[in-house]
């Protein structure tokens, strides 16, 4: 047999003859003369196109020849796999996964290829342009390091968000926000106001598109239905290395008790306050010689480290939820 251009589409009929038969037939792609291969270079195809990046997560429930599938399906839309990463929870059932390829097909391609095989297994997934700005809304109070943090790692590009708002129930921070830039929005909160102060915040949110929500020390509880349908999509920073010291002091708390160790916990908001799916935790060493007021201050260098790389992982699509827990492919 001459090996010629439809060898990729044989070897792949051999290799798993029962998903192609899932298969809609995708239009190939048509070269022009513009396109065709000259010195090993192909004209007419800019760096940008060759260069395009995907990242494609997914989890469903576990079971043989899911990777196979997956693979498969990419072959088909001509993408080279750069990375890859599984995951099979023995303790839920479920499998997750996380890849990047490099392809000049657009996306729908990308789409058409794996919708079968989404739809087979039962996944839920989604396809994302690697690099692509994720629209953040941050929130806060009256403490500036979180946000400060997020705001200067966004601006200097190491932090793939891009932030058009910021919401606090006090004006402390209107300053640091217009430093930066960004849009300042004050919405008040107090018990009779509380359902208004909501309503405000979900119209921002849908002025802006925002994608994801992160509370950067924003002192007050969201309603359970904000937290609802803000699942999977809201961030929280808690000041204290879950589970732990709870209330206004968690430092103070902390160095009554004597404690060796302090952090912070970066964690999905849920319905029941600060016990939302862990998604990043560090502790720092403390002894008997600190004072409430080191035990701060360290907590604040913790805090925000804490946050921004948990922001980071989730704007990267590394990080897939398992009931009550996270898978972080970091």
């Amino acid at each position: 047999m001459t090996l010629g251009p439809g060898v990729r589409s044989v070897v792949f009929v051999i290799a798993a003859p029962w998903w192609l038969a899932t298969q809609r037939q995708l239009r190939p792609h048509q070269p022009t003369k513009s396109q065709l291969r000259c010195a090993g270079t192909l004209v007419g195809v800019s760096e940008e196109q060759l260069k395009q990046a995907y990242v494609v997560t997914l989890s469903c429930p576990d079971r043989p020849g899911i990777v196979h599938a997956v693979a498969g399906a990419l072959l088909v839309a001509g993408c080279n796999i750069m990375d890859s990463q599984q995951y099979g929870s023995p303790a839920t059932g479920n499998f997750f996964m996380r890849v990047e390829v490099t392809t000049a097909a657009p996306a729908s391609e990308l789409r058409a290829a794996l919708e079968p095989v989404a739809e087979a297994f039962g996944m839920q997934w989604s396809l994302n342009a690697v690099g692509q700005k994720v629209r953040t809304l941050v929130m806060a109070s009256t403490s500036a390091h979180c946000l400060n943090d997020l705001l200067f790692q966004q601006r200097s590009g190491t932090l793939p968000i891009e932030i058009p708002a910021i919401v606090s129930n006090h004006q402390d921070l209107a300053g640091l926000a217009e430093f930066y830039g960004v849009p300042f929005h004050y919405i008040p909160v107090t018990k009779d106001t509380k359902d208004q102060a909501e309503d405000k915040l979900r119209a921002i949110i849908a002025e802006h598109d925002i994608e994801l929500t992160v509370l950067a020390r924003y002192m007050q509880i969201l309603s359970d239905e904000l937290c609802t349908e803000l699942t999977g999509k809201a961030i929280n920073i808690h000041h204290s290395f879950l589970p732990s010291f709870k209330g206004a002091k968690p430092y103070h708390q902390a160095h009554a008790r004597g404690v060796k160790l302090i952090g912070a916990t970066a964690h999905y908001v849920t319905a029941a306050l600060d016990e939302g799916p862990i998604i990043e935790q560090e502790v720092i060493r403390v002894d008997h010689a600190r004072t409430p007021e080191q035990f701060v201050q360290m907590g604040r260098d913790v805090e925000g480290r804490t946050l921004v790389q948990a922001v980071q992982w989730h704007a990267e699509h590394r990080v897939l939820l398992d009931g009550n827990r996270t898978v972080v492919f970091n």
